[in-house]
């Protein structure tokens, strides 16, 4: 009957574990590195989090000087509710590609601040830009600490013989937190050591004078 081969399957499936167990053929250490791996992406997901709360009031201390720039904070607000998203899924690949779609949306925000003086003065300003930066570097660390415990699960479990009990057990590899587009690898980075970029936001040049009347002497 089709409940008894069921049933015939889970206690075989059952008996391979314990097998496979007690002969030291890792199931015990592939739950480790995964548990590891679990860890390591929760911290990612608690930085990422983090860095999404801080935009709000950035763009907003922002904003507060340059309101005319409404497309380039319609992106950012766009970026940061994508990456928000990404962090409900729980996907490392969709959470790194939002996470880099917001940087990329950011670029020409905190570009736009060089034009303004008085921003780059604000405290408020500078404290959440110390922040986001802060941030920024621990998602450096916890990404780093994440790829190095998932390429240790994902070698465990194709290598002889845990590849054994990942099979039994349904272990599957899992993903890196990396950007899948080769184009998008290299996030681009803002220099507020640099002056504002000719033209952006100069005063307007005064008109020349008008010509002087025909047969009128010039000086």
């Amino acid at each position: 009957m089709p409940g008894r081969r069921t049933l015939r399957r889970a206690q075989i499936a059952l008996a391979a574990v314990a097998l496979l167990g007690g002969t030291g053929c890792g199931y015990n250490r592939i739950q480790q590195l995964d548990e590891q791996a679990n860890t390591a992406q929760h911290n990612i997901e608690t930085q990422l989090q983090r860095r999404a709360d801080l935009i709000p009031n950035l763009v907003a201390t922002v904003k507060g000087y340059a309101q005319q720039e409404q497309i380039i904070f319609t992106r950012v607000a766009d970026a940061q509710r994508g990456l928000t998203g990404a962090l409900a899924g729980h996907d490392p690949s969709q959470m790194a590609q939002a996470n880099d779609n917001l940087t990329r949306a950011l670029v020409p925000m905190l570009t736009l601040v060089q034009a303004y003086p008085q921003l780059q003065s604000n405290q408020q300003f500078l404290k959440l830009q110390d922040e986001l930066t802060g941030t920024e570097n621990r998602i450096a660390v916890a990404r780093t600490d994440y790829n190095s415990a998932v390429r240790e699960y994902n070698t465990t479990i194709r290598t002889f013989p845990s590849a054994m009990t990942a099979k039994v057990t349904g272990a599957k590899p899992r993903a890196y937190f990396e950007v899948t587009n080769p184009a998008a690898r290299e996030a681009p980075t803002v220099d507020f050591s640099q002056p504002a970029a000719p033209g952006a936001a100069t005063p307007a040049t005064p008109a020349p004078p008008p010509p002087a009347p025909s047969g009128a002497k010039t000086p």
